[in-house]
């Protein structure tokens, strides 16, 4: 049975999660159970909370150029079927399909969590990445400001740190962000992964539009923040065509920067991505999963450092010389604006204020 898109999600299906023993799937019982199934409505948001006890993560990648990050969500509305952070719902009993877009996790306490770890004597500050692995201006953000409360934290203990979304929300925020710019401690990039508004709404179907996200960078760069820009994925056969025109667009809107990964298809978003080639682009499925395959030895994913953001081959090597021309004809190649973490200053956990 062809897979089935559902109206303002990326997801097509929510297939168990790949640690779950027992596996669900709908038939016919004879009582017109499958027509019920097939014209139930969409599933709403959920907003559930995270009981973290600390927010920073480390890691030890050579592949990233940060060693240390912070989530405010598990799961992410914005829905792109391409995200690598899929699979991470599967350590909660839950589907990398459509949970992670529906059942989201909120860090409430994130702010006051964060408090307590840059208080801990020794701590030595670096650039802190929001966004890494979920948006931090989701849709859920607008309400609840957990973003924004970190923001201020790292604002008041001028602690660096960087930004990567496609979420508009993230200009609600400006006030911070200028401040901490001023400061040499904020940069932010802004993934756009395609100019088309037709193919964006079903890829990513709950994230800002693409103009609205080149309005995002113009407004960043005029208010003074260091902005650059992801095109990520680059999808061969699919948005690979757009790599000139979007270097060209993100330039004119003032980034100084443009940055790409290859699709990555890790566990269980291999079969989610093809599901949803079915759906929306049922003619060029195959073409588009065998180009994956060309920049990645013959697999759809390829999970080895040094190999997993940028592929292999003749194929991976000819993108990689195309965004490096488009780069450098559109003026972004610049180097990332040095972050200050000299200004750091502990923050108080008992409550009183500094005296100066």
């Amino acid at each position: 049975m062809r897979a089935r898109a559902t109206r303002g999600r990326g997801a097509t299906a929510n297939p168990e999660g790949r640690f779950e023993r027992e596996r669900r799937e709908p038939f016919d019982d004879g009582w017109g159970s499958l027509a019920e199934h097939a014209l139930a409505p969409p599933p709403a948001t959920e907003v559930r909370p995270d009981a973290a006890r600390s927010v920073i993560t480390t890691n030890e990648s050579p592949d990233i150029g940060f060693d240390r990050s912070l989530n405010p969500y598990r799961g992410c509305e914005h829905g792109c079927i391409y995200c690598y952070a899929r699979p991470s719902h599967g350590y909660l009993g839950l589907s990398a399909g459509l949970d992670f877009e529906t059942k989201i996790f909120a860090k409430h306490d994130a702010a006051a969590l964060l408090r307590q770890e840059l208080a801990r004597p020794g701590y030595r500050p670096d650039v802190l990445v929001l966004g890494s692995n979920t948006d931090p201006y989701q849709p859920v953000e607008r309400r609840l400001g957990i973003t924004r409360a970190i923001l201020e934290l790292l604002l008041e203990t001028r602690h660096p740190f960087a930004i990567t979304t496609k979420g508009a929300g993230i200009l609600r925020d400006l006030d911070l962000l200028a401040e901490a710019a001023r400061l040499a401690l904020a940069r932010v990039d802004v993934s756009v992964t395609t100019l088309d508004p037709l193919l964006a709404r079903t890829l990513e179907p709950r994230a800002a539009a693409p103009w609205r996200r080149l309005e995002v960078i113009r407004a960043l760069a005029g208010a003074g923040v260091p902005v650059g820009a992801n095109l990520a994925p680059v999808i061969p056969g699919l948005n690979d065509h757009e790599i000139e025109r979007v270097a060209r667009a993100v330039a004119e809107a003032g980034a100084w920067r443009l940055n790409w990964i290859l699709l990555r298809l890790p566990h269980e978003v291999k079969d989610l991505f093809a599901a949803w080639l079915e759906a929306h682009v049922p003619d060029r499925a195959g073409r588009v999963l065998s180009l994956v395959r060309q920049c990645r030895e013959g697999r759809l994913n390829d999970p080895r450092f040094g190999h997993r953001m940028r592929g292999s081959g003749v194929l991976a090597e000819l993108l990689a010389q195309r965004v490096e021309k488009a780069r450098r004809r559109f003026g972004l190649d610049r180097p990332r604006p040095a972050l200050r973490s000299d200004l750091f200053r502990p923050p108080r956990t008992d409550g009183q204020l500094a005296l100066f």
